[in-house]
């Protein structure tokens, strides 16, 4: 609906309250409800406004609006709760206008109608399906919200659905969960014959998962808590946003990340720290303690294409990419095979023409950023943008226990970018050579794509396990505003 502040009266009724009073009730042509009701009361249809409905001659307003009386949303730290306006028009003529400009006025505001709503219950503390319960489903009920919702089952479950789902039957895509089954869905869209028309699927996410890194991400930009009620509330409202996508490639083999990829420190503890997990998000922090103490160094390489204003950074190389193997991909599930050899193959760029530069290691840690946040309390990379094309990229090379110990307490807050042990730059593409251990060199590393394993090297606590890619050269190169999200703002 028109956002350009008009606040003509376009119903000035009086209509009698639950109390017993009669006042006047205007609906302005911007959006806004106002009436007195112990004091001037009023609620904006964008905002806070989720549905109405009738009964018998009264309306019932249903609207999530600030708390002030302590009764907060499961999970949330404050914020919002749901609530219910009730009013009589005096008349069945009134009644039957209001029901008519306020759903004109909801319905200008183009808010989805059909959501595929996917709930993880084996993430975080495998609290989804209760946040669901609790949390989400009354909130898209009182927005006469159709949902379809699916629970899933294993990994990579998420993107096998969305891969063959009928997109025409719905508005968007919800994710109540981490960051994982965005992440799937995702790659499942572009795996699609029709992936330019699928990839524009609005998709929301609702924070039920360990990081939450994209929903953090989402809130913050316009200084909400990131809690599922927040979350959900901004996939109602229906405004959107565009969000880049990375391609990581191996061979022919290739996956899409919108998170974030790790080698080294990062990775380490992202993975390995899983036998903690029961301690929920505490168990990042208990293991990178541990790994700060016995820390690694691995050897290896990286280059990239720096973003204007970062040519400076690094030393002059040639693209080299051609050397990356061919991994063997896993045929035994002719259906995963089939979903991984169609769709989107990744941005058409002539990478060899660039500029690029390098850094050799060893390295402590490289950590490469689409968003702002990678978990709720992990502002990894304070710079980054949604859709602006580029990639974050934050290297640790060489720095005391000490002063890695003090710049890790730093994440909460992104200060730890500003530390003379950190390199922070951004980049359009990047290729990673992952190397051994300093240490022990007959041990190798972890790669870690969007909180999932993307590749073991020889001697992980973790190999032998299935992974994508090998423990190799791979290459990521980034394509700007391909996907959309839910957002809490107006692109």
């Amino acid at each position: 609906m028109d956002q350009s502040g008009d606040s003509k009266p376009i119903l000035n009724h009086r209509v009698l309250l639950p109390d017993g009073s009669v006042t006047p009730m205007i609906l302005t042509a911007d959006g806004c409800l106002r009436w007195l009701e112990e004091g001037q009361r009023s609620l904006s249809v964008d905002k806070e406004v989720l549905g109405f409905s009738t009964d018998g001659p009264n309306i019932r307003i249903k609207a999530l609006v600030e708390d002030l009386g302590g009764l907060l949303c499961f999970g949330s730290s404050g914020g919002l709760v749901r609530k219910e306006f009730v009013f009589q028009p005096l008349s069945e003529e009134s009644r039957a206008l209001w029901c008519l400009k306020l759903r004109e006025c909801v319905d200008l505001l183009g808010r989805p109608k059909r959501l595929f709503v996917f709930v993880n219950p084996f993430g975080g503390r495998r609290a989804g399906y209760k946040i669901y319960l609790d949390d989400v489903k009354p909130i898209l009920d009182d927005a006469e919200i159709v949902v379809t919702l699916q629970e899933t089952k294993y990994q990579r479950h998420a993107e096998e659905v969305a891969y063959s789902l009928d997109l025409t039957e719905y508005d968007g895509i919800v994710c109540v969960s981490g960051d994982g089954i965005l992440v799937e869905v995702i790659n499942g869209l572009l795996r699609r014959d029709d992936w330019v028309d699928a990839i524009k699927t609005p998709l929301g996410v609702v924070p039920a998962g360990t990081g939450n890194g994209m929903a953090k991400s989402l809130l913050h930009s316009i200084g909400d808590p990131c809690t599922a009620c927040n979350a959900t509330l901004a996939i109602i409202r229906g405004h959107k946003c565009s969000l880049d996508v990375a391609t990581i490639s191996q061979g022919e083999v290739k996956h899409f990340s919108v998170l974030m990829l790790a080698w080294g420190l990062i990775a380490d503890i992202d993975i390995e720290s899983e036998k903690y997990r029961w301690m929920g998000s505490a168990r990042l922090d208990f293991y990178a303690l541990q790994r700060i103490i016995s820390l690694r160094h691995y050897k290896g390489g990286v280059s990239f294409v720096p973003a204007p204003g970062f040519e400076d950074y690094g030393e002059p190389t040639r693209y080299d990419y051609e050397t990356a193997s061919v991994v063997d991909v896993d045929k035994s599930d002719g259906e995963t095979d089939n979903i991984r050899r169609h769709g989107y193959e990744g941005p058409n760029i002539n990478l060899k023409d660039l500029n690029w530069r390098k850094f050799d290691g060893p390295f402590i840690s490289v950590w490469l950023h689409n968003v702002p946040w990678g978990a709720e309390n992990t502002m990894a990379a304070p710079d980054a943008k949604m859709s602006d094309g580029f990639l974050d990229l934050i290297i640790i090379r060489d720095c005391p226990k000490l002063s890695l110990l003090a710049l890790m307490t730093e994440l909460n807050n992104g200060r730890h970018v500003k530390s003379p042990f950190v390199t922070y730059i951004k980049v359009k593409a990047f290729i990673l050579t992952p190397g051994t251990r300093v240490e022990e060199p007959n041990r190798e590393g972890i790669i870690d794509a969007d909180g999932e394993v993307l590749a073991l090297g020889r001697e992980t606590i973790t190999s032998g396990q299935k992974t994508l890619m090998n423990y190799d050269k791979l290459q990521i190169s980034m394509h700007q505003g391909l996907a959309t999200l839910f957002s809490p703002c107006r692109d």
